[in-house]
């Protein structure tokens, strides 16, 4: 099998894209079309943007501790050594996807979009009633997704688990709420895209209010991410902060004032301290 090839596979090509955990389940968490769906968080051209700096760990990060990021955060398990077949299959297989895109250029369909945000915080009670009706037919009322697994075999999810002990952790990108609610926008319910949202903004915003309310697998040393708290996420939903909102506010927004804080903060540092009076 080519190794470009066998990467879609680790990234579950074959079923619903879902990549391969380090148990050999299917991860519950994946890139959409195995990496290729625009604003499914795509995995196409990213390929030259490694090695670059990562602001959560305040330093350069190689791609290979990019995917370990998504495996120890996204999936909450294990990390891949770096020779692993499996980690070398799948950055073979974005380096495919990369193929033909220059080093720095910019593609269009990259993250999981950016719709308009609510000027109040988003709403979990509101979104509890909207996730019955547009949710849990996939991911059930208790948010534990759909197993594919036979009684003697484990074989992962058909549906992903949104809370609960098999879900991605808080440190995950998708803890936070302006990646899931352009992430459920722009892709949810599943089959819809970016052309065709079936949610509005609004609903999409409660709706991961309430998806991120629920408990799940917590990722110990999180207080060590972003050594530079100015460069912190907005939505970032645990702290320590720079800007003095409260750990609620980043978690549900809304956001812009903690924006102008950090912005006022970024300036006054860049300034440097005011000399000192004659």
């Amino acid at each position: 099998m080519a190794r470009g090839t066998r990467g879609a596979d680790e990234l579950g090509a074959r079923g619903q894209g879902e990549p391969a955990d380090l148990d050999g389940a299917r991860d519950r968490r994946a890139p959409l079309q195995a990496g290729t769906k625009k604003f499914g968080i795509p995995l196409f051209g990213l390929f030259g943007k490694f090695p670059h700096y990562n602001a959560r760990l305040g330093a350069e990060m190689t791609i290979e501790e990019r995917l370990n990021a998504c495996m120890t955060r996204s999936m909450n398990g294990r990390p891949l050594p770096a020779g692993a077949p499996e980690m070398q299959a799948l950055v073979a297989y974005i380096k495919f996807l990369s193929t033909g895109v220059a080093p720095g250029q910019l593609l269009p369909g990259m993250g999981t979009g950016n719709m308009p945000e609510l000027d109040r915080p988003a709403d979990p009670a509101r979104g509890e009633a909207l996730y019955a009706n547009a949710c849990v037919a996939c991911h059930g009322p208790d948010g534990g997704g759909i197993r594919r697994s036979l009684p003697t075999t484990d074989l992962g999810y058909m549906m992903p688990p949104l809370w609960g002990n098999d879900s991605f952790n808080d440190g995950a990108g998708m803890a936070r709420l302006i990646t899931a609610a352009n992430f459920l926008h722009f892709n949810m319910p599943h089959g819809v895209d970016y052309l065709n949202p079936l949610l509005s903004p609004e609903q999409a915003w409660d709706i991961a209010a309430y998806v991120l309310s629920q408990p799940r697998p917590r990722k110990a040393g999180l207080d060590k991410d972003f050594p530079d708290l100015l460069e912190k996420p907005v939505d970032a939903p645990y702290g320590p902060y720079a800007d003095g909102f409260s750990e609620q506010q980043h978690k549900y927004g809304p956001f812009a004032p903690i924006r102008a804080a950090i912005a006022k903060l970024k300036a006054e540092k860049a300034s440097g301290p005011s000399p000192p009076p004659r």
